[in-house]
């Protein structure tokens, strides 16, 4: 591969062992864990440990990553009197951005928690504060996932939901170095703190590009709304030129692992009587919009990627969609952390060079 490749593609920058992306194969590896696994079994904080640690929490670990995680909410909430203004933007991303901005860097090991744990307290209090609602106040009893949604809707959340959510952020804490996660690397190989990596990263996320379309997939799934207009309905979208959300991906040459991993996590919500309908529609979508694109595009496979059922997921445990990219924020943040730390042992400035092609002097 050609060093200079355009977008840095192929142009090996880090080794880490935080995850593996093989897209050929369909195969996330998150330290040691393939990604189902990981979605299967365990739980937020467990997976805390494991990007932080080494190692998937033990229960003591867990506890103590708990309690901690609790007192960061608990200081979050605090903090906003003092955002202000910062909270009442109409963009999610730019709010976030802002609150995150607030934190004052301290140690690492510290700033990593309180990160964690202010993510989903500054994503309610936007929320909230957009439909006039007074912010909930963080509950130091539950935990990191049941918390998120009792500070979203202030009422005790339903255990299937909080498990969907818990394997939502399991699913989404890491995935190689992607745009958000090298943002975060190229400030920490500064010198610089935690928090503003942390910053940087948010600010590449808000990009459309980058995790920015499982919105629109719940926007499909609206325009088929009838399982037996998917076929049509998507061969009008592709007629007029239009892209077919969720389907496909810059890595990933077969169907997303991420993907499969919250269909099942979406299943236990269906088993519940949950988002039935909305879960059969999005299969017969994905079936009908593989066919479809396997039609015009023979030489291509394009399958489901993470945002297809990450929108059937947090819209079926009543996140609304506005707040897709903040939640996957609440999650990657560990992830991003993680790379932080990663690249400060390396300890070399990441200084790519460039090729001048303007005019001559």
């Amino acid at each position: 591969m050609n060093p200079s490749a355009s977008g840095l593609d192929g142009v090996l920058v880090a080794e880490t062992v935080l995850s593996d992306v093989d897209g050929e194969q369909g195969r996330l590896i998150i330290r040691g864990f393939p990604v189902e696994e990981l979605v299967e079994r365990a739980t937020f904080e467990e997976v805390c440990g494991l990007m932080w640690n080494g190692a998937l929490a033990d229960k003591a670990e867990r506890e103590t990553l708990r309690a901690a995680l609790a007192d960061a909410r608990r200081r979050a909430f605090a903090m906003l009197p003092s955002i202000g203004d910062g909270l009442r933007t109409k963009d999610s991303m730019e709010a976030l951005r802002t609150a995150v901005g607030h934190l004052r860097a301290g140690e690492p090991e510290e700033d990593r928690v309180r990160l964690a744990g202010a993510m989903p307290v500054f994503a309610a209090a936007w929320s909230r504060l957009q439909a006039n609602q007074p912010a909930v106040p963080p509950q130091p009893s539950l935990s990191h996932a049941a918390d998120s949604l009792q500070m979203l809707s202030g009422r005790p959340p339903e255990p299937s939901r909080v498990r969907a959510l818990d394997s939502y952020f399991c699913c989404v804490v890491d995935h190689g170095l992607n745009a958000s996660t090298f943002a975060a690397r190229v400030v920490a190989s500064t010198g610089s703190d935690l928090v503003s990596a942390v910053v940087a990263a948010i600010g590449a996320l808000k990009g459309p590009l980058h995790g920015g379309a499982p919105g629109p997939v719940l926007d499909m799934l609206d325009g088929v709304g009838d399982p037996a207009r998917a076929r049509a309905w998507l061969e009008s979208e592709l007629a007029a030129g239009r892209r077919i959300m969720g389907m496909g991906h810059r890595i990933y040459r077969v169907r997303d692992p991420r993907a499969a991993a919250l269909e099942r996590a979406t299943s236990v919500l269906e088993q519940s009587g949950i988002a039935a309908e909305r879960l059969a529609l999005a299969r017969t979508v994905e079936r009908e919009a593989e066919r479809v694109l396997g039609e015009r595009h023979p030489e291509r496979r394009l399958r489901a990627n993470v945002e297809f059922y990450t929108a059937v997921l947090l819209d079926a445990i009543g996140i609304d969609r506005t707040l897709f990219s903040p939640m996957f924020a609440a999650s990657r943040v560990v992830g991003w952390c993680a790379h932080v730390e990663e690249q400060r042992r390396v300890g070399r400035l990441i200084r790519p060079g460039s090729k001048y092609v303007g005019a001559p002097a």
